[in-house]
């Protein structure tokens, strides 16, 4: 059932959900040594953007929101470090650990105010905001995997 029209949080909660099942399922139908494919100049796999994108829920929910530090959330140090690919990552893991993520983002999301603030490296930003963000950050790196996946299919 669709959200009220009138009800911004559960339209945006809503919105990231969507994208994040089309994050999910950028690894479908991908065995591990697909997933692991290089088909662009950069380091981008199907299986480094949601290992990133898994980076980018823990860094904005759990560490700014819920304010727990990037160094006990184990957090690269940089975002060029979240898309490396470790020997034991596979497709059932590097999506098990991008939902349990996406959940938990849900449960510190919940029952907080949009309005509500929080530190950011751009200064303070809100839950609204942080919503939003993600939103774009997913849905554009989304189309990146639908593109490489096209691009594995070209290839089969």
């Amino acid at each position: 059932m669709a959200p009220s029209p009138h009800d911004e949080r559960a339209l945006l909660a809503d919105a990231l959900d969507r994208q994040r099942e089309e994050v999910a399922a950028i690894l479908d139908g991908l065995d591990d040594a697909a997933a692991r494919a290089r088909l662009v100049p950069s380091a981008t796999t199907p299986l480094g953007l949601v290992k990133h994108l898994t980076f980018v829920e823990r860094v904005w929910f759990h560490s700014r929101v819920a304010g727990v530090p990037r160094a006990e959330l184990g957090l690269p140090d940089t975002v060029d470090e979240s898309f490396v690919i470790d020997e034991e990552d596979t497709v059932a893991s590097v999506r098990a650990t991008y939902l349990a993520a996406c959940e938990r983002s849900r449960e510190i999301a919940a029952g907080r105010d949009l309005d509500e603030t929080y530190s950011s490296h751009h200064g303070e930003t809100s839950l609204r905001a942080v919503h939003l963000h993600l939103l774009t950050e997913l849905a554009r790196h989304a189309g990146h995997g639908d593109i490489l996946v096209e691009l594995l299919g070209s290839e089969g």
